[in-house]
């Protein structure tokens, strides 16, 4: 029988079921005596420095993947064809720097103001170069850049992983393997975000609440997606009756965001608009629950249930806001009672992972690049391989169906639509049951994993310490569930 000791190391071969029938290849998992240095393989590689090999080594050949759109002559679909397009290359152009446009200043963006920021510190240098070096690729060049600053990004992702596990290093192994940083990392700008929150969470967890608002309030300036972990922290505050830290991070998050923020919309106040305006009037995306059901096969053999259909005719898209907004306020109350009614105080990383995966469970927007907001979150608040790995299979499936999609959007149909649809069902279907698993953890704490090795959230900050987490007797005599 397995036991497991609070504070102790993880050994995937034997906490993990999947990890643990993997070893029975080269001899199984090591024994009770085994000697075992902790956290290292050696003088040098030790459990860190593997892991962030293996993270530098996944966003290489995530270039590579994408380097046959490097240098923009897409022709013939070969964006598409060599499922290589990316936004970072596409929108040099679209967004006027190719021609030496500011952004905001002299175009609208799409994007929040620290993303539109990062834009033209790396596009409007390259134009500049570019003007006076004819020979220079300005797409190729501006994409490059582009990929080093968010491979450190994910990197950096990854440090935060092992920071606030030190005692599950081998947990940022699922990040740095992914395959959906496999095909994601550089579709557009979202590392720089998911490293901001990332980072915002490594201060909350070293108790530093005013830092964790400004890194977060970066992050939400990046992306909104960050905002989210605002209302787990409340809900957590709110159940330990210690509501300060949560505060003093929600101020600095909220100063830090109007400090980025009303000097742009001051001044170019309609192209700041843009990203809440273009956001609210987008129909339904692709490989939503809302495409889902607009596309649904029907019996007499063609596709769409007709109510969803009306949804995305609707003037301004007002009913389909207000429905996935409906549906998203449904999802937080139930997760507010979970958090209210479990037995052990939810750890943050969970209640804030389910939080994001409701966002895009019921959202009409579902982008490509949007698993990237998940990835970290997943590992830390469920670090088990087997439910992870069907997820990413699911991921991969999607990732080349829409690019199928794509094609035949362009013209060239290469299989029928409910291919995709089915794709699309996959995808929600894996995120689901990895919340639907979260939430058996929440429910019966002896089967989490991070409890298995902490005594209570070690993401937890000044939350943290909620005495007898999982009761002895469960730690030493129960095994962990490990699908």
């Amino acid at each position: 029988m397995l036991s497991a000791t609070p504070e102790s190391t993880d050994e995937p071969a034997r906490s993990d079921a999947f990890v643990g029938g993997l070893s029975e290849a080269v001899g199984g998992p090591p024994g009770e005596h085994a000697a075992r240095p902790i956290a290292t393989c050696g003088r040098f590689w030790n459990v860190t420095r593997i892991v962030l090999a293996l993270t530098c080594l996944m966003l290489s050949l995530h270039w590579v993947q994408k380097s046959p759109c490097r240098d923009g002559g897409w022709t013939d679909l070969s964006q598409y064809k060599y499922f290589c397009y990316t936004d970072v290359l596409a929108l040099y152009y679209a967004e006027g720097l190719s021609e030496g446009a500011v952004p905001y200043a002299d175009h609208p963006v799409e994007y929040p103001v620290l993303t539109g920021a990062l834009l033209g510190a790396i596009g409007l240098p390259v134009h500049a170069y570019g003007e006076r070096n004819s020979m220079v690729n300005q797409g190729q060049l501006f994409y490059d850049l582009n990929a080093v600053v968010l491979a450190a990004l994910g990197v950096a992702t990854v440090g935060v992983i092992l920071a606030v596990r030190r005692r599950r290093p081998w947990d940022a192994a699922m990040f740095a393997l992914s395959p959906a940083l496999f095909v994601s990392a550089t579709v557009n700008w979202d590392l720089l975000a998911v490293a901001l929150m990332a980072l915002g969470m490594l201060a909350w967890a070293r108790r530093h609440p005013a830092a964790a608002g400004v890194l977060l309030g970066l992050g939400i300036s990046a992306k909104l997606y960050p905002l989210l972990i605002f209302g787990p922290m409340l809900l957590l505050s709110l159940r330990a009756r210690r509501v300060g830290a949560w505060l003093i991070a929600a101020g600095a998050a909220t100063a830090t965001w109007a400090a980025i923020n009303l000097p742009v919309a001051v001044n170019w106040h309609d192209n700041w608009r843009t990203f809440f305006t273009f956001n609210s009037e987008r129909g339904i995306d692709w490989g939503t629950l809302w495409y889902i059901g607009e596309h649904f096969p029907v019996g007499d053999g063609g596709y769409g249930i007709p109510w969803f259909a009306s949804l995305n005719a609707a003037p301004e898209h007002a009913t389909l806001n207000a429905l996935y907004l409906a549906l998203f306020l449904l999802a937080c109350i139930g997760i507010a009672v979970l958090t209210f009614t479990a037995p052990r105080k939810p750890r943050l990383a969970q209640l804030t992972f389910l939080v994001v995966a409701a966002f895009l469970l019921v959202g009409k927007v579902w982008s490509q690049q949007y698993v990237l907001w998940l990835l970290p979150l997943v590992v830390l608040a469920r670090p088990r391989w087997g439910a992870f790995l069907a997820w990413q299979i699911a991921e991969v499936g999607y990732f080349l169906a829409f690019y199928g999609e794509l094609m035949g959007a362009s013209g060239r149909e290469v299989f029928p639509e409910w291919v995709f649809v089915l794709a699309a069902i996959l995808r929600w279907a894996t995120v689901a049951l990895l919340a639907g698993l979260v939430v058996r953890d929440i429910l019966r704490p002896e089967l989490d994993a991070v409890r298995w090795t902490y005594a209570d959230d070690p993401d937890g900050g000044v939350l943290d310490g909620e005495p007898a987490t999982v009761p002895v007797a469960e730690r030493e005599g129960a095994r962990p569930i490990l699908a």
